[in-house]
């Protein structure tokens, strides 16, 4: 498997927006990733293909020196190959060198693979919001990355 990670563009929204909603119960609107990449200047956004076709995506947000994963996703029949590790360390390498010193995100409490993924590259459980997702009410877990720096990337192991 021969896996490219490039930023997201327009012309990658069909193939985005139709993973997003095999992969979540929320799937954002299609106009939603139009302004990720077109509105949003803290927006930073990318792919992962094999072979020309989108298997994974990922989009953050850098907020002064902070990194959001708002969302990530890898298509169902690629998923435990990694393909959410590469996207999120590509991704966290990058905005480091942005000077990102931080990250947090949200998860939902019934995640336990992405749970254990994100506990793998160091995040730690700090809260929960009740209630969170609205489809079934479930708490979303909030995780945060402390000392995020481009040497400590470095010695990750993906």
């Amino acid at each position: 498997m021969s896996l490219e990670i490039r930023k997201m563009t327009l012309d990658d929204i069909p193939a985005v927006v139709a993973l997003d909603q095999m992969s979540f119960s929320l799937p954002w609107p299609e106009r939603s990733f139009r302004f990720e990449l077109t509105d949003n200047p803290a927006s930073r956004s990318w792919v992962a293909e094999v072979d020309g076709r989108i298997v994974g995506m990922i989009v953050n947000w850098l907020l002064v020196d902070e990194v959001h994963v708002a969302t990530i996703a890898t298509h169902p029949d690629f998923r435990r190959q990694g393909i959410a590790k590469k996207l999120l360390s590509h991704s966290l390498h990058y905005m480091a060198g942005e000077g990102a010193i931080s990250s947090f995100l949200e998860v939902r409490e019934s995640n336990i693979a992405a749970r254990e993924m994100y506990r793998k590259f160091g995040y730690i459980e700090v809260g929960r919001r009740k209630r969170y997702y609205k489809d079934n009410d479930e708490d979303a877990i909030l995780m945060t990355l402390e000392g995020l720096s481009v040497e400590k990337l470095r010695s990750w192991k993906v």
